[in-house]
């Protein structure tokens, strides 16, 4: 009896463990060649809270290089996630901060060509957001700091008679995935979100 006890008990935890698995492999999917996480609440995944901003391709910013004139001006991050200075050459911007950015040009600039660099680094245009879906004019549109889906929405012409207007599906990359998310009209959005307001059901 003890015997068949035993083997009750390991067939329980295994069934458990598998569960567990089988649990946790529901939260991500992959679409194409993308990882896609679907976020949850136990995930506490908040795309309207991201702690600070970072960087990305179509982003511009604004470099100064205190008494380094030909250093200072405004760059692009390109389709890579770079940026290309003189001197330093290629310098990795895309999924950075601008505080990282300036740290990584200061420890450059210190390496080889000043002695002691003041660098200071800020988004001076944002690359845009993407609206899809039951709005009036879907695309693609620039990205104005504190903006809300609501807001996105008006500048996409408004909604259409079909839409679903009590909430938008927003995708995020997020660390090299793409998060997926619904959300409600007054829900902040980012540079680089995509938006899609999808059809309802009547």
């Amino acid at each position: 009896a003890g015997c068949n006890t035993h083997r009750s008990a390991r067939h329980v935890m295994a069934k458990s463990h598998a569960g567990a698995r089988h649990e946790g492999a529901s939260n991500v999917r992959i679409r194409g060649q993308y990882p896609v996480q679907i976020a949850n609440a136990s995930q506490g995944y908040d795309p309207g809270r991201a702690s600070a901003y970072t960087l990305g391709s179509g982003d511009k910013v604004r470099i100064t290089v205190f008494g380094q004139e030909n250093l200072s001006r405004t760059y692009p991050v390109d389709a890579s996630g770079f940026v290309s200075m003189p001197l330093i050459g290629a310098i990795r911007a895309g999924g950075m901060t601008t505080f990282d950015l300036e740290s990584q040009i200061t420890e450059a600039l210190r390496q080889k060509y000043v002695k002691d660099p003041k660098v200071t680094v800020e988004v001076e245009t944002y690359r845009p957001f993407f609206i899809l879906g039951e709005v009036r004019k879907g695309g693609q549109y620039p990205y104005v700091a504190g903006m809300t889906v609501e807001t996105a929405v008006a500048i996409a012409g408004g909604f259409t008679a079909r839409a679903k207007k009590r909430s938008v599906q927003l995708s995020r990359p997020v660390h090299g995935r793409t998060v997926v998310r619904k959300v409600s009209p007054n829900w902040k959005i980012q540079p680089g979100d995509t938006i899609t307001v999808k059809e309802r059901f009547f």
